[in-house]
């Protein structure tokens, strides 16, 4: 039986915790200043833990005029009540690298301010109850031999006597990980601002902030001028917003919305047991639940099916706390028991229930916004905020002052959500409750959310759902995931979210769809590898048509538009008319903020729903994922260097349609009867071109592919799609066409060897470090974002080099973050796999990862050359695999297929 103590809530703002027997302590250390500076260099708004880190960092890197502003005390809000864990491994590369910044700050803070920060690291247990859920932590165990992290792989009886208090029963396996632990939020919080105040920095607590000051600039973008606050007003030209749950409110006095919802999230503590004294924290994934150490005590928290979802968080709730529902959160103590059943005979002394912050898909809001510049996000850490705070606010500070942060940190980024989303209430509230039931779910590669879909949908969506398409979403866009293979396909149409049957929500009878995605579901080869696998083979032997539609559609037009496509773009742009260029949008330090394709334009080469424009224009075609995030970087550029040019937006204007395949020539042949499609190929080669006509509709076609194969993409205006899909698709029937959709594209691009952004091609990659050099106009004089730090790079020779990698010998699938282990050097691995796929045509598991150079001296040609000479295995979970290293694509490494040569 339980014996529990209630947790008290004072509206007043009083603080509800004498009842916890030093759980907490409070942050009274930091100065209280009677009058704000006038200027600073950058205002936070929040004193919890990631302002706090920010601040701390900023100054760091040498900011010293730097102010923090608090409505209340340091840690008010979230921070004071949260568990405070601190884990190393997650089934993500970009996590890894935040949290062991923030380890290693933990580690140091002490030294650097003899304050200290109540970091406890007692370690940490993973805990599986199913062979599944023992694989997943294999795969952490695996990625984390690459960074350098430990953990061991340890049966139940293993798990006993290192945990006597565990019932090994329960267990399948479990990973023990020893630099993991817990931080007291006071403490750190504590050390934190001692630092930055050291160092010039200025904390002022009760000083809520009651506007802020922005004023309107060129392309419909806002600059930050500064703060009101109850104690006056600060000029600074960059605010970051930490206010945690209150963080809308803050967004709204600069007109901008984020997907941020605030959840009651909670967890006990329990009486006193001496047992526990130094054993590590669990994390109870299948059962959803972890469990903290502090001293003689544990703490037990999870996440529930049905959190209770906060409309808005008071004003004045800074340490206050809620009742805590039992009904809702029994299930986390049932759990509990069941893996440690000395608590059913303890009693419960207090009980935490705050508010928290939760976001669409479970990653922080973070970086500086597409509209407001100077105004930069750092809030909906989803519970996480402690051990991602470091990490974060050392990237938010190199953000501020360095223009960008030095990790990939697109999956954070405020702007890959898009602002019709941001703007969606509902879509946010849906999809942050499913991330929040899901939190502790297997992470597969191919899972779906069944939440906030059918957002926006392409031209061509009734004809591909009756056609059996299995839909995937990207961003709010549904694109073709694969079509089910039937004579009468399935309707696997997406239905309306049905919050997995919570809040008096009913289960739908019939979810193909759900039903569908489950075979998705392991990390074996799954039940729909054969339904992709004919989709390949259709478009390398006959012809495949696939919907890219959610593809962002930019104009860049005006008096400067070539000046601007020049710097804005690496490769050289300066081409006739008609042409088409693969190329990337760099950072200053040469990384890859995306890849892209730009057509040259005159008026002679345009729509009738093509903006107006003279002389020269340009037409980019950028991957949808990442749509949001590249035009807020390219208006950041043309703003900075004020060129006299527009970007024009006209992503749902036009469909896209890919033809792809030996047979692709032969389609458009009878689609467009009138155009010249010579097998000779010079009638429309690759890589340029031309408006079609379609029933005397213009039509703009471009001779690209990214599968490997002879295709077009043609670009239909929305109001034309549907007829000229089902022209396709009737002429098609003559020469084998068939529906593709984004599984088969992953697997023939991966053959082919074409990269993709945000996998093997991310905006801390370089062009030369992805064998991508040919995007680069370094023989020609024009200046280009990112030029000198490519010619340094060409300079000094590149340490790390994309590689491809087949397995050899076995049918055996991989998913990425494999570790990739070299003969010549057997005591670490040399690179972990970024991306993976199977290769239908080639009849491999495929992956690319970043080799790296192992010893000094080693870089450039001379060391990429050798790469090819080594005696490699890839990791798969704890299983080391041979395997085979190219420099170039498995496939059709000449290129010949998309220029039509077929012998």
């Amino acid at each position: 039986m339980f014996h529990c103590v209630k947790s008290v809530y004072f509206p007043n703002g009083g603080v509800s915790f004498p009842r916890f027997h030093g759980a907490f302590r409070t942050h009274r250390n930091s100065r209280n200043y009677s009058t704000l500076p006038s200027k600073a260099d950058a205002v936070i708004i929040g004193g919890g833990s990631i302002g706090c880190s920010t601040l701390y960092h900023l100054t760091k890197l040498g900011l010293k005029n730097v102010v923090l502003l608090e409505a209340n005390k340091i840690t008010a809000g979230t921070t004071w009540h949260t568990a405070g864990l601190v884990w190393s491994l997650r089934p993500n590369d970009t996590d890894i690298q935040l949290l062991k910044i923030t380890r290693e700050m933990l580690g140091r803070l002490e030294e650097e301010t003899g304050v200290n920060p109540g970091f406890n690291m007692n370690g940490g247990l993973f805990l599986a109850s199913t062979k599944e859920r023992l694989d997943e932590y294999k795969r952490l165990h695996t990625i984390g031999k690459a960074f350098g992290i430990y953990s061991e792989m340890l049966s139940p009886l293993e798990t006993k006597r290192l945990y006597p208090l565990l019932d090994e029963k329960t267990l399948y396996g479990t990973m023990y990980s020893p630099t993991d632990g817990n931080v007291d939020p006071s403490g750190l919080c504590s050390a934190l601002t001692r630092f930055a105040t050291r160092n010039g920095a200025t904390v002022v607590e009760e000083c809520p902030v009651i506007g802020i000051r922005a004023e309107n600039s060129i392309f419909d973008t806002k600059n930050v001028k500064g703060v009101n606050t109850a104690q006056g007003f600060i000029e600074t030209p960059v605010v970051i917003n930490s206010a945690g749950a209150w963080a809308p409110n803050i967004c709204k006095m600069v007109g901008i919305d984020i997907p941020l919802i605030p959840m009651k999230h909670s967890y006990v503590i329990f009486d006193s047991i001496e047992e526990v004294k130094g054993m590590p924290n669990l994390r109870d994934h299948d059962e959803a639940i972890y469990f903290r150490i502090q001293g003689d005590t544990l703490s037990v928290g999870g996440y529930e099916m049905n959190p209770v979802i906060i409309d808005k968080v008071q004003e004045d709730f800074a340490f206050g706390l809620y009742e805590l529902d039992w009904e809702i959160f029994g299930t986390h103590i049932t759990g509990a028991t069941k893996r440690m059943p000395r608590l059913a005979s303890l009693g419960i002394k207090s009980t935490i229930c705050g508010p928290e912050s939760f976001t669409p898909d479970h990653k922080p809001l973070l970086g500086e916004d597409a509209v407001v510049n100077g105004f930069f996000h750092a809030c909906g850490f989803n519970s996480a905020g402690m051990m991602f705070g470091g990490g974060c606010g050392d990237q938010i500070a190199k953000w501020v002052v360095n223009g960008q942060p030095d990790l990939d940190m697109f999956a954070y980024d405020i702007r890959r959500f898009s602002p019709k989303l941001c703007r969606n209430k509902e879509w946010a509230k849906e999809r942050s409750h499913e991330a929040y039931a899901k939190n502790y779910s297997i992470v597969y590669k191919n899972d779906e959310p069944l939440a906030g879909r059918n957002q926006f949908l392409s031209p061509f969506h009734s004809r591909l759902v009756a056609s059996g398409c299995m839909y995937q979403e990207k961003q709010g866009w549904e694109r073709p995931g694969y079509f089910t293979q039937s004579d009468a396909p399935a309707n696997v149409q997406v239905l309306p979210y049905d919050w997995y049957a919570q809040y008096e929500f009913e289960s739908h009878p019939n979810n193909v769809y759900a039903e569908r995605l489950e075979q998705e579901y392991t990390f074996e080869f799954p039940r729909t590898h054969d339904a992709i696998r004919r989709e390949c083979h259709a478009c390398r032997t006959a012809c495949a048509v696939f919907d890219m539609s959610y593809f962002g559609k930019y104009f860049l037009i005006g008096p400067d538009a070539q000046k601007a496509a020049q710097y804005l773009f690496s490769n050289q742009l300066n081409r006739p008319v008609g042409s088409i260029v693969y190329t990337c949008f760099l950072n200053p330090k040469g990384g890859t903020e995306t890849d892209l394709t730009v057509t040259v334009l005159d008026s002679t080469h345009s729509l009738p729903e093509d903006p107006d424009f003279n002389g020269l224009g340009y037409y980019l075609a950028v991957g949808g994922n990442n749509q949001t995030y590249t035009k807020g970087g390219i208006l950041s550029v043309l703003k900075s260097k004020a060129f006299n040019v527009q970007l024009v937006d006209c992503s749902e204007d036009f469909g896209l349609l890919s033809i792809q395949g030996p047979k692709s020539r032969s389609v458009l042949r009878k689609l467009f009867p009138s155009t010249n499609f010579r097998d000779a190929d010079d009638g429309f080669p690759f890589s340029t071109h031309q408006i079609l006509h379609f029933n005397h509709v213009p039509i703009r076609a471009l001779r690209v592919s990214f599968v490997g194969e002879m295709g077009w993409e043609l670009h239909v205006p929305r109001a034309h799609c549907l007829s000229i899909y089902d022209a396709i698709l009737s002429i098609g029937q003559e020469f084998g066409i068939t529906n593709g959709g984004y599984r088969a594209i992953d697997s023939l691009s991966i053959e082919k060897g074409y990269r993709h952004w945000h996998a093997d091609l991310r905006s801390d990659d370089t062009p030369l470090e992805a064998g991508l050099g040919f995007t680069c106009k370094l023989n020609d004089t024009e200046e280009f974002i990112g030029r000198a730090a490519l010619e340094e790079q060409v300079k000094n020779g590149i340490r790390r080099r994309l590689t491809c990698f087949t397995l050899e010998g076995t049918q055996r699938p991989l998913w990425g973050l494999e570790a990739i282990w070299d003969e010549r050097y057997p005591a670490k691995p040399i690179g972990y796999l970024r991306r993976a796929d199977y290769g239908f045509t080639v009849g491999k598991s495929i992956g690319y990862g970043y080799v790296n150079a192992m010893n000094d001296g080693e870089s450039g040609l001379p060391w990429v050359k050798t790469i090819t000479q080594g005696k490699y295995w890839i990791e798969v979970m704890g299983v080391r695999i041979p395997a085979k290293a190219h420099l170039t694509s498995v496939f059709d490494s000449k290129s010949l297929r998309v220029r039509g040569i077929y012998d």
